[in-house]
């Protein structure tokens, strides 16, 4: 069976054009990207030229590789788009299902909390994964790709270098917001770059503040930056109340209490997916952790030192 792409609005001309400019915004070359997709550096100079028939397969690999819905059929746009699926063949084989974004974007910022080895698993290389990496490595953390690009090796020194921190890679991803939960029991204080659109105060950020101040966060952002001042809590409790029941609110937090002496019970926790894997991937560092997939949790931290092996999860979102 074959599915080609056909739609009848957006000539293979015009595509070629709106994957190049996605391209170039990215910084790429067409050496580069075709790296990304397997494929040779003369397809990608066919396709951009418009010379080439794209594949269903090879629009989704693309949208993913650029970090953007370029057509129709991946925008919703209200434009005609048509498959045209020519069948009557006995199907078999495989395929490989790309592990989910959000869960393996938690699990690189966690594996600042192993003083060990990390391994993951079948992780998505996606512009928001690679930005993190560079955002780790620049700090010092040694992250290498296996052979096939499926795979993520992280050892983080014994020491930080926050200062030599990628601006521009952190500037460019929300969630380098999440680096406050796994950091704020390790450094006094530290500045992070913040993204555009995050600026301390709005929803999206606010959150995070709250969620963060029982553990002894102070953030004041100045210049483009948050400086964070940590006063992490000693008692052997914690309880903290989440205002909003979001997943990297509650994935910030649960990193926070594992980086804590003592028990913090995090209540309006997301019991999503990937808050699971984060749990999951904790819980291997030695962390112990009741009540995960509800909204409730109770964590008993302890810092890990373990060479650890994890698979984000492969769903793309949460179930009911």
């Amino acid at each position: 069976m074959t599915t080609t792409l056909e739609d009848a609005t957006t000539p293979l001309a015009a595509i070629g054009t709106l994957i190049r400019g996605a391209r170039q915004n990215m910084g790429l070359t067409q050496a580069q990207l075709a790296e990304r997709l397997s494929t040779s550096q003369s397809a990608i100079a066919r396709i951009e030229q418009g010379s080439q028939n794209l594949s269903v397969d090879m629009l989704a690999r693309i949208n993913a590789a650029l970090d953007a819905d370029l057509l129709p059929i991946a925008n919703g746009s209200p434009r005609p788009t048509h498959l045209r699926v020519t069948g009557g063949q006995t199907l078999s084989g495989t395929i490989t299902v790309n592990s989910s974004k959000n869960a393996a974007v938690a699990l690189l910022c966690a594996s600042l909390l192993n003083r060990g080895r990390t391994v993951l698993r079948g992780v998505a290389r996606i512009v928001e994964v690679d930005r993190i990496v560079a955002v780790l490595q620049s700090i010092g953390v040694q992250v290498t790709w296996s052979p096939d690009g499926h795979d993520l090796e992280i050892v983080r020194p014994e020491q930080l270098d926050l200062t030599t921190i990628d601006d521009d890679a952190a500037k460019r991803t929300r969630s380098i917001i999440m680096f406050f939960g796994p950091l704020l029991g390790q450094e006094s204080s530290f500045d992070l770059p913040y993204a555009g659109g995050c600026n301390l105060g709005t929803r999206t950020v606010e959150p995070h503040m709250i969620a963060l101040r029982p553990f002894g966060l102070d953030v004041v952002a100045n210049q483009g930056a948050y400086h964070a001042t940590a006063t992490p809590d000693t008692g052997e409790q914690l309880a903290v109340v989440l205002t909003e029941r979001g997943d990297t609110v509650t994935e910030n937090a649960i990193m926070a209490a594992a980086g804590r002496d003592g028990v913090t019970v995090i209540r309006n926790a997301s019991p999503n997916y990937m808050v699971q894997d984060l749990c999951f991937y904790l819980e291997l560092l030695g962390v112990e952790i009741e009540g995960i997939g509800s909204t409730t949790l109770t964590i008993r931290g302890r810092p890990g030192s373990t060479p650890t092996s994890s698979t984000p999860s492969r769903r793309t979102r949460s179930r009911p």
